[in-house]
């Protein structure tokens, strides 16, 4: 069973969101990163831009395909992960540690339309 933490916001898409006061940090589950397998590489937008809720922000290309990264939650890019760059497959080592944008959150209203731990459970058994 992939691990789920809670008190983190997860989307259908297998994203999650880690919120820490205005700021949301933006990563894929650890569900997400079993069924890539060997992530070798991940696009990543740059600071400054924005990102819309249910909008393409990037991908993750692993050894057996290459997957679109859905944002959960609208704002701008703030940072992205820079190690990610260098070391992709830190996201198979702990995909919740290794989020790949911060995002400064534009509408805190996104969060309700995502999934808390236990929902999420539920999705990933279904």
């Amino acid at each position: 069973m992939a691990k789920v933490i809670e008190g983190l916001y997860y989307s259908e898409s297998h994203e999650f969101v880690r919120v820490e006061g205005d700021y949301g940090y933006v990563g894929i589950t650890d569900y997400a990163q079993h069924a890539l397998g060997n992530v070798v590489y991940v696009d990543m937008p740059d600071v400054d831009d924005e990102v819309e809720a249910g909008s393409e922000f990037g991908a993750v290309e692993s050894v057996k395909a290459a997957s679109d990264l859905i944002s959960p939650v609208s704002g701008t890019v703030v940072e992205v992960n820079e190690a990610l760059d260098d070391q992709p497959e830190l996201i198979n080592q702990d995909a919740f540690e290794n989020w790949i944008i911060k995002v400064e959150l534009s509408d805190k209203a996104d969060l309700d339309r995502l999934m808390d731990a236990k929902a999420y459970e539920e999705f990933c058994n279904k």
